[in-house]
């Protein structure tokens, strides 16, 4: 190593409120995190569809819960980590082909990752809840 390099201090700690975290960064741990959240919330979303093709009794009690607003906020954050894990998890596809590794590109496909998941969850809510 020449004289002329000069090494920076490495952190002794992580401070997140200095650390600026690029587009694609963000984009992968909401990955994580819409995937991590699907998982643990399977148990509700396969009562719900159990009790949607039961009885008649077992429809209106889930017409029932999920007519909370409470309910209606947490399918809301569902549907947009389903699509945000389905259209994020698209581009990591295409990142293990080889296509768009460049730093321009993938902060493109970063950015269209969040504004397509985020488009479709309005678009696809506001059918679903507005009617």
């Amino acid at each position: 190593m020449s004289d002329t390099t000069i090494k920076k201090p490495r952190p002794k700690h992580l401070d997140l409120k200095v650390i600026r975290l690029p587009l694609p960064g963000f984009v992968s741990i909401l990955h994580r995190v819409s995937g991590a959240g699907l998982f643990l919330m399977l148990p509700v979303l396969l009562w719900l569809f159990g009790s949607s093709v039961g009885g008649p009794e077992a429809v209106a009690q889930a017409k029932s819960v999920v007519a909370n607003p409470l309910v209606k906020l947490v399918l809301f954050g569902l549907l947009w980590a389903y699509l945000h894990h389905f259209c994020a998890g698209i581009r990591f596809l295409l990142l293990d082909m080889h296509k768009g590794l460049d730093l321009p590109t993938a902060r493109k496909s970063a950015g269209a990752v969040l504004a397509v998941s985020l488009t479709l969850t309005v678009l696809i809510g506001a059918k679903i809840f507005l009617g």
